[in-house]
């Protein structure tokens, strides 16, 4: 299809939920950049927000998915999947969980893991069902999913919404503990607030959470669909703080650009789901498990999330050093490469993200006056010196 072909039929045809789309019609990707068919190119700093950690036409990873895509490609989970067998043993070695169900994106893992907190309690004869998130957050877009979500903007569209969730400031234990009940089944934290502006939980307050929840008899649940799977250099992101959850859902980069989702708990947790309590059709399939394996391989490799974690706080200190230039920043945040620029209400950060795309670069505003960048893992210091050359002389030239 030509370019025009395609923005009409796209007009004509998709629902009108994408307000805004860019310019960009995607033909191809390699390495940190992605080509439009008009012939222009990007380096992509958004990673298809935070899926992409291989970047583009990574050819170990494309191999692994021709061979099983020349295999099979789908088939019941009534039967054993040997893909997703070995995908189930390397997240559960290398995590404080025991036992994992796949499901096909972030929202699906949210809401898994909803439903196993809920019967843990109800299978131990207790009337705990509610779900406390934090102001800011973002947990999906289905509707357990978008009524745990810490912002109104998301919700109010979709109200009544479903009862049982409550929402208290991140960071904050204090307002925690004052909205806690008899009936509080599990609290639900991102590590590292990702939509919500990028804003890492702090060591006291994690620590202090997972004090109350074993006070408590609540069920501590980390939903690292974003900072998870390599993002903050580590493996997972609870491992930056030595905190750890009851339940953990991901997705994003688990599948490298397939789309998977994944629910992981304690043994003990995980025991609360009888036969039919939960199941899905396409969840664990052998094409998207073989992705999460190849993807497992890859970040378990000597020296990978190593190397995250350098270009991460490489930039991070490079923003650093604009926001001590300009007093039109406040300040950077975030960890490895899951970063954000805070800028002053003298700068819009639609503008900015637009004429930085104008530039040849794709970042993302995640808030009026916030900038947010997730790099695939694999880009370049270089690459990251052109964008805040670029980004540079925006704001402060």
């Amino acid at each position: 299809m030509k370019v025009e072909e395609i923005l009409a039929a796209d007009n004509k045809y998709f629902m009108p939920v994408y307000n805004g789309r860019f310019p960009l019609y995607v033909d191809y990707g390699r390495g940190s950049k992605l080509y439009s068919k008009d012939g222009k190119s990007y380096y992509d700093f958004l990673a298809g927000i935070g899926v992409n950690f291989l970047g583009y036409d990574n050819k170990r990873f494309n191999q692994a998915l021709k061979d099983q895509i020349d295999k099979i490609i789908h088939c019941s989970n009534n039967y054993y999947i040997e893909p997703q067998a070995e995908l189930e043993q390397k997240l559960c070695e290398n995590s404080c969980c025991d036992q994992v169900f796949f499901a096909n994106s972030g929202s699906e893992a949210n809401e898994g893991a909803f439903k196993l907190a809920r019967k843990y309690f109800k299978k131990k004869g207790s009337n705990k069902f509610e779900i406390i998130t934090a102001d800011k957050s973002f947990h999906g877009r289905t509707l357990a999913a978008v009524t745990a979500t810490g912002q109104e903007k998301y919700k109010k569209p979709f109200s009544p919404l479903p009862p049982g969730f409550k929402t208290a400031a991140f960071n904050d234990l204090t307002a925690l503990k004052s909205i806690i009940s008899e009936s509080t089944a599990a609290i639900m934290l991102e590590p590292v607030q990702g939509e919500g502006g990028v804003y890492p939980a702090t060591q006291a307050y994690l620590s202090g959470v997972r004090e109350i929840c074993d006070q408590e008899d609540i069920l501590l649940i980390f939903d690292e669909v974003q900072c998870g799977m390599g993002r903050t250099g580590e493996l997972f992101a609870y491992q930056n703080y030595g905190v750890q959850p009851d339940i953990i859902t991901i997705a994003k980069a688990l599948g490298g650009g397939v789309p998977i989702g994944a629910f992981l708990a304690r043994k003990e947790v995980a025991a609360a789901f009888d036969p039919g309590d939960h199941g899905t059709t396409f969840g664990g399939n052998p094409l998207a498990t073989r992705a999460g394996s190849e993807v497992m391989d890859i970040m378990l490799e000597d020296g990978f999330l190593a190397e995250v974690k350098s270009k991460g706080a490489y930039f991070k200190t490079e923003l650093d050093k604009l926001v001590a230039q300009s007093d039109k920043l406040i300040e950077s945040r975030g960890l490895g490469l899951m970063l954000a620029l805070e800028m002053t209400a003298d700068l819009s950060a639609q503008e900015i993200t637009n004429q930085l795309f104008e530039r040849g670069f794709l970042i993302n505003a995640v808030k009026e006056h916030t900038l947010r960048f997730l790099p695939p893992y694999i880009i370049k210091k270089s690459e990251i010196d052109l964008l805040l050359e670029n980004l540079s002389d925006l704001i402060i030239a």
